[in-house]
């Protein structure tokens, strides 16, 4: 049985606001943008101005459409198994994204790359929180 909220298989290509404000989140993460200043999550830069360049990463939170709960998944940080609902958009795939997982160290208040994956299918998806840019060593 499928539980995501967007049973309608007819037109999996439109995955409405959610899709469109990953794929402006993911355009940013990928090129530089010099525009105005904007705020929320589909602000075309990122960092608290349009001039930083000390940031690639919008770190999001997804929230279940049926439940109303953040998505979670298991990842390992420095060999230990955490539980985190914060990810990075790395692809967009029709109604499905891929997202890097996130490790908000509680300690230090710093992300860390997990080097682990979801993909999410957008139709589960009914609310997207967008965190404060940061910089996310990718290597």
């Amino acid at each position: 049985m499928n539980n995501c909220c967007n049973n309608e298989q007819e037109d999996r290509k439109n995955c409405g606001c959610i899709y469109d404000i990953l794929k402006k989140i993911l355009l940013l993460q990928q090129q530089d943008y010099d525009n105005e200043s904007y705020s929320g999550c589909d602000k075309p830069y990122l960092g608290p101005v349009c001039t930083s360049v000390c940031y690639n990463t919008r770190p999001i939170e997804l929230f279940n459409c049926s439940t109303g709960t953040a998505w979670t998944f298991p990842a390992t940080v420095n060999g230990t198994t955490v539980n985190t609902s914060v990810f990075r958009i790395e692809a967009l795939d029709e109604c499905c994204c891929t997202c890097r997982l996130l490790y908000l160290d509680p300690t230090t208040n710093e992300y860390t790359n997990t080097n682990e994956f979801a993909t999410i299918d957008l139709g589960c998806v009914g609310a997207i929180r967008c965190l404060p840019d940061t910089f996310i060593d990718l290597c």
